[in-house]
């Protein structure tokens, strides 16, 4: 199963040049990474990200997390994926830009491996 964080850019590639992920500071202060199944990414994108344009969206292996990862209950009892770890860039299938489409929404295409 593929799950996916959208994070600033900047911090993206900091943490590719380190080869591993410790989170962005709402998941540092939470004490887990917080991600999404392809479900939930746009709504998450539209609650947490609305109109930024300096994003990058990352597709993460979530069997290559092994029992760090958790899903947990969170908005309206849906179950998220969180990570009680730092991410390597190991469990990464891929990352690319995630852009604004012309309705200001953020423009996902395909959500697969």
């Amino acid at each position: 199963m593929v799950i996916y964080k959208i994070v600033a850019a900047d911090e993206w590639r900091e943490a590719e040049a380190a080869g591993v992920f410790a989170g962005a500071a709402i998941d540092r202060a939470d004490g887990f990474i917080h991600f999404s199944t392809a479900g939930q990414a746009p709504e998450t994108a539209a609650k947490w990200f609305a109109g930024r344009e300096d994003l990058t969206l990352a597709a993460v292996d979530a069997e290559a997390l092994g029992a760090d990862l958790r899903w947990e209950p969170s908005r309206g009892g849906a179950l998220f994926p969180h990570l009680y770890s730092a991410l390597p860039m190991s469990a990464v299938v891929w990352s690319r830009p995630l852009r604004l489409g012309p309705n200001g929404r953020h423009v996902f295409g395909s959500l697969e491996a």
